[in-house]
């Protein structure tokens, strides 16, 4: 039987399989090598919409939740050429199932769309059990440059006592297509408060808490400015944790799509493994596409750590 891998080799663009814009094919195929990673998150979409200089965010707290393993069930060769010669998913309700519509519905056809999924969950003061730093680049940097400031970040949070006693195993990166992640597992969930205890951080006034401690530090040693919060400074590269609590996103780490503009794809998200944190690794994860992904996947899906929930 043709699996959805099967259906993508031999493609010159696996997200334009027919011709047209369809990403279904291409996230379909990489929904299984994430089930243990995202197993109990709702996903969620960002659809671009040409022309408008909008995007459509689908997601479980306004939407029908979509999970990874709805996903990986959901999508088979069969949905995939039914949506190629049925363009309008009203007239395919009466073929398909009702996961398959609500895949549908979050990645539509002839659009472009990111790959995200709930960091702990829908719904404000749930548990926290994994924690996300974005790094991101403002105008001027170089993914060099926010790589260095990711991997500070990492020496950083290893070396603190007074969080490792909360972590479990190494703290990890992906690259998001065009700048970094920053992930931590923790032994156990915590409290909603722990965001604000020990993750919090400002750009404009001092906090007492340990993630406020690392980016002090961070900043000391980078050779590129570094701020921290939700800002985006020209010429420096921001620590922003502030999508960890409960009702935040956070990028797939493996396979995800990241657009410049509605009509194109500047990269695509990869895990790192602990031999990639030098800067001389960016220019390689630059060089990845939707296809090079998918060429890699199982050794690739390997680097994802596989949490318990």
């Amino acid at each position: 039987m043709e699996s959805l891998l099967d259906m993508c080799r031999g493609l010159d663009d696996p997200i334009r399989p027919f011709g047209d814009v369809d990403v279904l094919l291409y996230y379909g195929a990489i929904a299984p090598y994430l089930l243990g990673y995202l197993r109990g998150r709702e996903l969620a979409s960002r659809i671009w919409l040409p022309g408008t200089g909008r995007k459509l965010l689908k997601r479980g707290s306004k939407d029908a939740p979509l999970f990874i393993e709805d996903m990986a069930e959901a999508v088979t060769p069969g949905l995939v050429e039914a949506r190629h010669k049925i363009k309008e998913l009203k007239e395919a309700r009466t073929l398909i199932t009702g996961k398959q519509a609500a895949v549908w519905e979050y990645f539509v056809p002839r659009k472009l769309a990111d790959f995200f999924y709930a960091t702990n969950g829908e719904g404000e003061g749930r548990e926290i059990s994994r924690v996300f730093f974005d790094v991101d680049r403002g105008d001027g940097t170089t993914a060099a440059d926010a790589l260095q400031v990711a991997r500070l970040l990492i020496e950083e949070i290893r070396s603190d006592e007074s969080i490792s006693e909360h972590v479990k195993g190494e703290p990890y990166i992906s690259w998001t297509g065009f700048s970094f992640h920053v992930l931590l597992e923790l032994k156990r969930p915590q409290p909603a408060r722990f965001f604000d205890e020990c993750l919090r951080v400002s750009a404009v006034k001092a906090l007492d808490t340990p993630a406020m401690a690392w980016i002090e530090a961070v900043k000391k040693r980078a050779k590129v400015p570094v701020v921290g919060g939700h800002v985006k400074a020209k010429g420096a590269i921001s620590i922003d944790p502030s999508q960890t609590p409960s009702g935040k996103l956070c990028r797939v780490p493996l396979g995800s799509l990241h657009m410049r503009d509605a009509r194109t794809v500047n990269g695509v998200s990869l895990p790192l493994a602990p031999d990639m944190l030098e800067e001389s690794a960016a220019e390689d994860l630059e060089s990845y596409t939707p296809g090079k992904v998918l060429d890699h996947l199982p050794e690739l899906a390997k680097r994802l750590p596989q949490p318990n929930h």
